[in-house]
């Protein structure tokens, strides 16, 4: 049976306590109107015991025992936040138990067990979401808006720019950049955030000319570097340039030039530049020069998508970003990827 919110605070467990399990905690303690964090689970969970300091309410329990969690009629949203290479499992286990799923990206590893999952949860009912916080920044929210109203004319040109740098230290954590547990490089665990945003408001693309490559910069199995040359279905074409190894650290910007204006996106504001020679700037962020390059942001951003999820699951409407969306993202990685090897252009369905 699909678990339903019974509360006024939704229960809600962390599965996972790596990297990015302060923001998800932080996220939750600001989030306390509308949920209450009752779990986290850990294969060591008195590793993990110092995000209680992160979370301002009642501690939550730490434990190992997933069954615990997805027998929990009273905890019906599970966070999913492990690597990608054992979430799969974890992701059966409470969508058959009713628990609905809200889903650190990537779906998996490749296109196919990214499809599993969307299935697994399709078929058991449950409500799956995928956390791309990048969608709920305010100048992605404004250009959504400004390209929904379709003021801006035909898209004629495309560029995605992640421009990131990792140190070492960053891969030399147990199977970080390998493909037996991330699935990839720079596009699958960093790249396809600026991905899903831009697809969310181009439309699909239709083929990719590519190469990917390993900079003597890292010391890793998967890419820390690819480019590629996308045409869209709706007539558009582009460039992805996307890197771990691009020092100093700068912030993703996509750029769409329509026939009326040209809209500048990134974490900082949205900028419009129209052919009438206005310049406009719009949901500009106080403070967002300050860059975490390990957290990617502020917290703000996952308290949305958390908040909108719950909501999604009370309601029954979808979130933000369904798992079936996200799929898209996956097949253009793929696509990238296969040219790299090929090296040739290579259409996608």
């Amino acid at each position: 049976m699909v678990k339903k919110i019974q509360q006024v605070r939704a229960g809600v467990a962390l599965i996972g306590a790596g990297m990015i399990a302060k923001t998800h905690v932080a996220a939750l303690s600001d989030a306390q109107d509308v949920v209450e964090l009752c779990s986290i689970i850990s294969r060591n969970p008195d590793k993990a015991r110092y995000l209680a300091d992160y979370y301002h309410g009642p501690i939550p329990d730490f434990s190992s025992d997933l069954d615990a969690i997805a027998d929990n009629p009273d905890i019906p949203i599970a966070i999913v936040a492990t690597p990608p290479s054992v979430r799969k499992d974890v992701i059966a286990k409470l969508a058959q138990a009713g628990t609905h799923i809200l889903l650190e990206k990537p779906l998996g590893r490749d296109p196919q067990e990214a499809r599993d999952v969307v299935d697994i949860c399709e078929q058991a009912g449950v409500i799956l979401g995928i956390l791309f916080q990048h969608r709920v920044r305010p100048p992605a929210i404004a250009a959504a808006r400004h390209v929904a109203n379709g003021n801006l004319g035909r898209l004629g040109l495309v560029e995605i720019s992640v421009p990131l740098w990792r140190d070492q230290s960053y891969y030399d954590e147990l199977g970080r950049g390998t493909y037996a547990r991330d699935g990839g490089g720079v596009m699958i665990t960093n790249a396809i955030h600026s991905i899903n945003l831009a697809l969310s408001l181009t439309g699909p693309v239709k083929r990719v000319q590519a190469m990917t490559a390993t900079t003597p910069l890292h010391n890793m199995e998967a890419e820390d570097f690819a480019v590629a040359g996308l045409q869209f279905e709706c007539g558009a074409s582009g460039s992805l340039v996307a890197s771990t190894a691009m020092f100093p650290h700068r912030t993703e910007v996509i750029r769409l030039h329509f026939e009326r204006a040209s809209l500048k996106i990134d974490k900082n504001a949205l900028k419009i530049n129209w052919r009438d020679g206005r310049t406009d700037v719009e949901a500009k962020e106080k403070g967002a020069d300050k860059t975490n390059p390990l957290l990617g942001g502020k917290h703000e951003w996952h308290q949305a998508m958390i908040e909108d999820f719950v909501d999604a699951v009370r309601h029954g409407h979808k979130p933000i970003v369904t798992g079936r969306e996200a799929l898209a993202s996956h097949d253009l990685i793929a696509a990238i990827e296969l040219s790299s090897r090929t090296g040739h252009p290579v259409d996608l369905a």
